[in-house]
């Protein structure tokens, strides 16, 4: 039996967020990195970087933890990235941005393309502990000036990238050919794990987040496509790593 979460949404968890420690400042801008490559990639370029353990994943800042940017990750899975975005809002962030990758389950997608999620089909089981999902095709969305400006800012860096649907899914290896065809005809052109319990997380909690996702590889024939070893792929992450940077920074420096 499974309880009722849509009926308890207004009440206060027993379990403070900070647990029983209260945490530090960090700021108001955060980028939640899923992917260790790219994660080392943007560390590697933060001048005098402070590292914190943060959960069983870190939290990078600024020499001054309450000035610029802070980065945590790496993560996998709607639950696990739903825990450090709730402790990333207790600390302070109100601005997330989101990088990762994601699998294409259509052709109009390649590997090594950049995509910003419009909305996320929910097929996780973290959203319904914040929201009431529509019964017909749950969907989760970002926030749409966040996702209006960092689209902006993409343009502006000469970057490519398609505004599309994605599909948030559990289980990576339960991917199966009618499940993809399935989520594929309700509008689905990626599927990834995080993006639509983190926007449902940030809805509930009142702050603005937003998407960046690099295909990887693709379910879109009848044998996958890895292609995380190639050239374009490479060049989009770390295309879309310096975009997503240069954007928060921005952000921080307009509060």
């Amino acid at each position: 039996m499974t309880y009722p979460t849509w009926s308890d949404l207004d009440n206060e968890s027993i379990v403070p967020v900070l647990g029983a420690h209260k945490g530090f400042n960090i700021g108001p801008v955060a980028v939640m990195v899923s992917c260790e490559p790219d994660l080392k990639l943007i560390k590697s370029n933060i001048v005098k970087p402070r590292v914190f353990p943060f959960f069983t994943s870190i939290l990078v800042t600024h020499e001054e933890c309450n000035q610029g940017v802070c980065i945590a990750g790496p993560f996998i899975g709607a639950p696990y990235a739903a825990m450090l975005l709730e402790s990333l809002i207790a600390k302070g962030v109100d601005k997330i941005i989101i990088l990762g990758w994601c699998g294409a389950v259509t052709d109009q997608l390649n590997v090594g393309d950049i995509i910003l999620p419009g909305n996320a089909i929910v097929d996780e089981g973290t959203s319904v502990n914040y929201r009431i999902l529509d019964k017909k095709i749950p969907v989760s969305v970002p926030d749409s000036n966040l996702t209006n400006q960092l689209s902006d800012h993409l343009t502006s860096c000469g970057i490519g990238f398609q505004k599309t649907t994605v599909w948030t899914t559990d289980a990576i290896y339960r991917e199966t050919k009618k499940k993809v065809a399935y989520f594929r005809d309700l509008g689905a052109h990626a599927v990834e794990m995080e993006c639509s319990a983190l926007f449902s997380v940030a809805q509930y909690r009142k702050v603005s987040i937003a998407g960046v996702l690099v295909v990887s590889d693709s379910l879109a024939s009848k044998d996958w496509d890895p292609g995380f070893r190639t050239k374009r792929f490479k060049l989009a992450r770390k295309a879309a790593c310096e975009a997503v940077m240069t954007f928060a920074q921005e952000m921080c420096e307009n509060e």
